[in-house]
């Protein structure tokens, strides 16, 4: 596991974090299965090129910070998780380049309205993205397109605080994502149709 450094310059990166953790531990991070930026002080803002040299990363933590873009991802051809909650991010742009391995993604507390781009995430089963700001069932019927999708959070969004105040929500989301087994943290219990007897 590779934890970064919580003290740096002002101006942080991902390759400041890197290179002062190596200096530190020797370990190095290109072969790390597991990379811990999260919370960093001063907080990371990019996601650099450097982020393309951990080739042998399944979980990448990068929750806690003050990243606004997703970018860089495409050296990271192992990983599986990926966390970036409490960010600034605004879309989902540049997850494509793991849309092949990405398992998990965790993105709750961001500044994300629009799930385009999702569907190239082809065999993710798990998405946290509660208290974000996706308003409209056009934008969560994108998950749809999601084949191996099974466990969502997606509560403090605007749709979900408006169809739960409702008291409709569940049942709405479950409609349109219908291989769920997990909705905001409680297993889904699907209705069994009873065959109408002649």
């Amino acid at each position: 596991v590779f934890h970064g450094k919580k003290a740096s310059p002002i101006h942080c990166n991902i390759r400041d974090k890197s290179n002062s953790r190596e200096e530190r531990s020797g370990e190095k991070a290109a072969e790390a299965v597991e990379v811990k930026l999260y919370g960093q002080i001063p907080p990371i803002e990019k996601m650099d090129a450097s982020l393309s040299t951990l080739s042998n990363c399944e979980k990448l933590s990068l929750s806690t910070n003050c990243i606004e873009k997703i970018a860089n991802l495409n050296g990271l051809k192992k990983l599986t998780i990926l966390s970036l909650g409490r960010n600034n991010i605004k879309n989902l742009n540049g997850l494509e380049a793991v849309g092949e391995t990405l398992e998990e993604l965790w993105i709750s507390y961001n500044l994300i309205e629009k799930l385009k781009g999702i569907h190239a995430m082809r065999k993710l089963q798990v998405l946290y993205m509660s208290n974000n700001l996706v308003k409209d069932w056009a934008e969560f019927g994108k998950l749809a397109d999601l084949p191996n999708l099974v466990d969502l959070v997606f509560v403090g969004n605007p749709i979900e605080e408006k169809y739960s105040a409702e008291g409709i929500w569940v049942d709405e989301a479950t409609k349109r994502l219908t291989r769920l087994k997990k909705l905001d943290g409680v297993p889904v219990i699907k209705q069994v149709e009873e065959e109408a007897e002649d």
